[in-house]
């Protein structure tokens, strides 16, 4: 995705430190995350999952924002379900040091500590898997 504004990066390639496999037993490591919209963090608020279970604010913000996982042609929650734990928590860190403040974003590759919005608020006070 480009802005015209070569200083404005939108997305943010990853290799996720295990992987998913899908049900074909093929590994997917390298994937695209795109940067989060308002909506992407206040829709799934409404989402009835959310409500019966805040923690799965995570899984539906995050097959949300990753536009691509190796060859699969459709990221959506159950990928998200399937992902490895210490592959979760990693999307985690990035997704909040990739949509943190704009001085914690154009830092050092950290995850950013107070920043984001408020699902990112949210995914955070509810603690990495």
């Amino acid at each position: 995705m480009n802005t015209g504004n070569p200083g404005f990066q939108t997305e943010i390639e990853f290799e996720l430190p295990r992987g998913y496999v899908d049900n074909a037993g093929t590994l997917h490591r390298r994937g695209v995350m795109r940067l989060a919209t308002a909506a992407d963090e206040i829709l799934p608020l409404r989402d009835p999952r959310v409500t019966q279970n805040e923690a799965y604010l995570t899984v539906i913000v995050l097959s949300r924002v990753i536009v691509r996982l190796g060859s699969l042609a459709d990221i959506h929650t159950g990928v998200i379900e399937g992902l490895f734990a210490g592959d979760l928590a990693y999307l985690q860190r990035l997704y909040e040091h990739f949509n943190g403040d704009e001085e914690t974003a154009q830092g050092s590759p950290k995850p950013a500590v107070n920043g984001g919005g408020p699902a990112l608020r949210r995914m955070t006070a509810l603690g990495e898997v």
